[in-house]
């Protein structure tokens, strides 16, 4: 498929979610599959309101992104913040680096920094845009266009779940898109600083998040189901 098809799919579906499921919220990582559907909205579906979330532990090439995509996109992007209380008890049980002693400490370390906050970015929303693609990782691959999320209650949709890195970056080429200067310096996919790292060439495109650990636990919660994620738990603590 070429890619002005590609394209005018993803503009159908989030004319979907904009009119269709309005009240609809686009929540970018502010990486680069996400700056192309920033510019999808912009220029395409502008109704859509587009949040990010702020964990406390962003690069500072991720903070600088945020502002240049601001003035890029002459509209403001909703920045949702983690609970002090909550970031506060968990250094105080865990460390300031606790995520790094097990996957349990980890996925805990995403609960307060993002699960908490994206539940307050998707309140009273239909529709939820995420810029998810299926060869990002194996934990995506059998994800779809859109999908009731039972958790949220809202309807999921993902526009460039077939999009291709490649084609991702044939559109930031094409249309001056800004985005992180780390995706030059060998960082395909950018989370937060402690916890993402550069790859080798030939490495798959998110080894650089958790590197720790094994590829089939690298979700960070936000895109995993309550019962998947309490699943998981409970074989951690079978081992």
């Amino acid at each position: 498929m070429a890619l002005e098809e590609r394209i005018a799919r993803s503009i159908t579906l989030l004319r979907e979610a904009g009119e269709l499921h309005a009240p609809a919220v686009f929540t970018t990582s502010l990486g680069v599959e996400d700056m192309v559907l920033a510019d999808l909205i912009a220029r395409r579906a502008p109704k859509i309101a587009i949040a990010t979330l702020d964990t406390g532990r962003l690069p500072p090439q991720t903070y600088e992104l945020l502002a240049r995509a601001e003035r890029h996109f002459k509209r403001r992007i909703e920045v949702f913040f983690p609970e002090a209380q909550a970031v506060e008890q968990y250094v105080r049980y865990n460390g300031i680096d606790g995520f790094f002693e097990s996957v349990t400490q980890r996925k805990a370390c995403c609960e307060v920094r993002k699960v908490e906050p994206l539940k307050r970015a998707l309140a009273g929303k239909r529709a939820w845009i995420t810029g998810m693609r299926r060869d990002q990782a194996a934990t995506r691959a059998g994800l779809a266009e859109q999908a009731w999320d039972e958790d949220h209650q809202l309807t999921k949709f993902n526009p460039l779940i077939d999009w291709s890195l490649e084609e991702v970056w044939a559109y930031v080429r094409e249309h001056g898109v800004p985005y992180n200067e780390l995706h030059d310096q060998g960082y395909p996919s950018i989370g937060c600083a402690p916890c993402t790292r550069a790859v080798a060439p030939g490495e798959d495109v998110r080894a650089g998040r958790w590197w720790w650990e094994a590829p089939e636990q690298k979700e960070c919660g936000l895109h995993v189901s309550a019962s998947g994620l309490l699943r998981a738990r409970k074989e951690e603590n079978t081992v």
